[in-house]
């Protein structure tokens, strides 16, 4: 006997709507926003959205627009089916400013996060300076990282960990010849900077 329930396209896009509002939510509050920030810039009132969020008010087109706007995602990722899927990451790694890359999130959102290999051989004495919104995390498994941020300039080995403001002007790369893996978690522009951004002449992550 088959379960009426999963028979009912109408309780399909039930639980499909139901999920908006958590989904929502979790975009502002992932980009530390009031509901009032997100007002401002949607022209949606704080009621609208409250409601929204809390599943009291259903989710139109009129509004996931704008918002999936505001957030910077698809907007079929706000209406996403719950069903469950592979959690498994996928994304492929490819090359970027001499490094390795390879994906450790599938979810698109404010916090994004990496491994890295930077291969041996790219020291710099130099190093090209970036400043942007956000905040950076860093993790060291292998090898030597040279990280500079503002007046500091050290070396970080394996096992250890550095959090900082980027809008503070930084770097990292290879302390020496060797190869370095690391994680890296990226929110607000970090990663647009270090992965998806064009390398400087000089090579800067």
């Amino acid at each position: 006997m088959s379960d009426d329930r999963n028979d009912d396209p109408g309780s399909d896009l039930t639980d499909v709507l139901a999920s908006v509002g958590a989904r929502l939510r979790s975009l502002r509050t992932g980009k530390g926003q009031t509901l009032a920030d997100l007002a401002e810039v949607t022209g949606i009132s704080v009621s609208t959205l409250s409601r929204l969020e809390s599943g009291k008010r259903k989710a139109t087109l009129e509004l996931l627009v704008p918002l999936a706007r505001v957030h910077q995602v698809p907007l079929d990722d706000l209406v996403r089916s719950r069903v469950e899927r592979d959690p498994r990451v996928k994304d492929r790694p490819f090359e970027r400013h001499g490094a390795t890359i390879i994906p450790l999130t599938n979810e698109p959102g404010p916090h994004q996060a990496f491994k890295m290999i930077l291969h041996g051989g790219q020291g710099e004495p130099h190093p090209h300076l970036n400043i942007h919104v956000g905040r950076e995390w860093l993790y060291v498994l292998k090898g030597k990282l040279r990280l500079v941020l503002g007046r500091h300039d050290i070396v970080m080995s394996s096992g250890e960990a550095a959090e900082f403001d980027t809008s503070t002007l930084h770097w990292f790369g290879n302390a020496d010849d060797e190869e370095v893996e690391i994680i890296v978690l990226f929110s607000g522009e970090g990663e647009r900077f270090h992965v998806r951004a064009r390398p400087p002449v000089t090579k800067g992550r």
